[in-house]
Parts: C-alpha cells; structure tokens; sequence
C-alpha cells in the first residue's frame, strides 16, 4: 500500500513538473501582459516579474543565478520591451541578490518585501529609462504608479508563491 501513493502521485504529477512548477507560474504570469487593457500610461505591475521576484526570495536555491537570461527573453517576447531588456535586467537583479545572499546574515519579511521593492523600482524604472526617450525625471514620473501597485502587490505574490510551493512539494 505505501508503494501505491507515490505510483499515483506520479501520474498526476511527474517529477520534472514538480521541479519546473515556478518557472512555467513565472511564464504564465508574463503572459498576463498580453491582456487587452489600455491604458495611457504604465498601470498594471509586471506578474511575471512579481512572481519571479516572489520565487527568488522565498526560495532561494531553486534556480540557477543565470535563470533571468531564459526568463527575462520569454517576457521581452510578450511584453513588447525591446529584446534583451528583460534579460539583463532580471539577471542583474539575480546577481545582486545572490550577492545579497551571501552577506546577509539574516531576513525576514520586511527586509524581503524592502529588498523585492528595490528590485521592482530598479527593473520597472531601468525598462521605461530603456524603451522610452525621456529624462530620468519623467520616466520615473511616468511609471511612479506602475511602481507603487507592483510594490503593494509584492506580499500577495509572496502569499501565491507560498501556497504554490507548498502544493508543489506535497505533490
């Protein structure tokens, strides 16, 4: 009988779908950028790079530093951001944290909900500095909201993420 639950666990979930779990949240998150919504300016936070950054923080040790290369290119695909945007973006917000990692002795939500929202205003601010030909002043103008929703959001993300793993490593 104890050998029959993990036969059924893995027809219902293989385990490379277990270990591919938040890179295929991560790519569906990016698609929500492909939603229909106008809007005169940059409103909706970025899913993909919310729950990208909610992956990294909670779970540190579930991807390779260079996992924004792949990731960063899926969502330059269907965001409409100029190829290679993304990619050096998320992989620079990999390495910091990585090397945040090391020197940080210790965290908790807070210092990771403050570490997530500098990394949201880097990529955010540093995309719209990249696609755009504004000043500084009024690419940081333009996506302030974009920003501040993406900041507030973070937690829920971080909730999503932690259910989802919670799933995933039940399964």
């Amino acid at each position: 009988m104890s050998r029959l639950l993990p036969d059924i666990v893995d027809t219902v979930v293989p385990s490379w779908g277990v270990a591919a779990i938040p890179t295929i949240s991560v790519m569906v998150c990016s698609m929500l950028t492909a939603l229909p919504f106008i809007a005169d300016a940059p409103l909706l936070p970025p899913f993909g790079l919310l729950l990208f950054l909610a992956w990294r923080l909670m779970r540190s040790d579930i991807w390779p530093v260079w996992i924004g290369i792949p990731l960063g290119f899926w969502d330059d695909l269907l965001s409409g951001q100029p190829i290679g945007s993304a990619v050096a973006l998320w992989t620079a917000i990999m390495l910091a944290m990585d090397l945040l990692d090391r020197r940080v002795v210790w965290r908790d939500f807070r210092i990771d909900w403050l570490i997530g929202g500098a990394a949201l205003g880097f990529v955010i601010l540093g995309s719209a500095l990249l696609t755009r030909a504004l000043s500084p002043i009024a690419a940081a103008q333009l996506v302030l909201p974009q920003i501040l929703w993406s900041w507030l959001l973070l937690p829920l993300a971080m909730l999503f993420v932690a259910r989802l793993d919670a799933w995933r490593l039940r399964a």
